[in-house]
């Protein structure tokens, strides 16, 4: 099996953790190839890298990886998502930051969890993503797993969104912005926002408006089949589109359509994994 490694540059207590793990995957006859970014900070710590792991730059990966770790908390799972989502290859999460929502399992269960991939032993669930276009705006990563969100820029007069539903119209949203999230997504901003949980395989999306101007303005779920179009109108030049965390600019006036992504991620979750445990745990329910 030949396995591809993601992680961030902010893991100095982990490292001999990471590379411990590294080398239980060499001495398993695991191929191990490590994101060069990942590659150079792990070689620049005390902790040096066997020669027998490789590396590889995020936009040209190897056409043989069977499957990737993410090492790191939620933000670093969706740079993993960014690079690996298209090409098909599935993502196991390692919590190494701090919620971890995302993950399959924390760094010190790492080994167990990895076994069970090794083994076979692991579901893989299809996760669902959107993508966003915005007129006249060139966007580099269309597909995001968690969120699109539009958000003001350079003032701090509301906004005004102008929102159509499969080409006929909803409503216009005033106020400082407006989340349209994944199932996956729907605990990260959305949740911040007032919007609902969704349990992550289901086919839905959900809109969530932030400090919306009138009290009747709520969170609405709708199909992930749905095409959303959604008109910006701000006294600033332009607004601010983020597309799970990396954020653009739109001109002011110009229209941004979310709609169902035509890949989906392949998410790594353990046997015995259930949503309503994830809820417990991660959100503190029943303690």
């Amino acid at each position: 099996m030949k396995l591809i490694l993601f992680g961030n540059d902010h893991q100095e207590s982990n490292l001999p953790a990471i590379v411990q793990l590294i080398d239980g995957l060499l001495a398993r006859q695991v191929n191990v190839v490590v994101e060069s970014d990942f590659y150079r900070y792990l070689n620049s710590s005390r902790h040096t890298l066997s020669r027998e792991v490789q590396q590889a730059q995020a936009h040209d990966l190897p056409g043989d990886i069977d499957a990737a770790l993410s090492l790191g908390g939620d933000g670093t799972f969706l740079t993993t998502v960014m690079w690996v989502a298209q090409l098909g290859i599935p993502i196991m999460g390692i919590n190494a930051g701090h919620l971890g929502y995302l993950a399959a399992c924390s760094l010190s269960d790492a080994p167990e969890a990895i076994s069970e991939l090794l083994s076979g032993d692991c579901k893989v669930q299809l996760r669902s993503m959107l993508q966003v276009r915005c007129e006249g705006v060139e966007i580099e990563h269309p597909y995001a797993l968690n969120d699109v969100a539009i958000l003001r820029q350079d003032t701090s007069s509301m906004i005004e969104m102008e929102t159509t539903l499969q080409g006929q119209p909803l409503t216009t949203y005033k106020g400082d912005g407006l989340v349209v999230c994944t199932p996956t997504g729907s605990t990260a901003y959305n949740l911040s926002a007032g919007g609902p949980i969704l349990e992550p395989t289901t086919q839905c999306m959900a809109l969530s408006p932030l400090s919306p101007h009138s009290l009747t303005m709520r969170p609405l779920v709708i199909p992930m089949t749905s095409v959303v179009s959604i008109v910006t109108r701000t006294r600033a030049d332009y607004y601010q589109v983020s597309v799970d965390g990396e954020a653009f600019t739109c001109p002011s006036g110009s229209m941004v359509t979310i709609s169902e992504a035509p890949i989906k991620v392949r998410v790594i979750v353990r046997r015995g994994h259930h949503f309503a445990s994830t809820l417990r745990h991660k959100l503190h329910w029943g303690f």
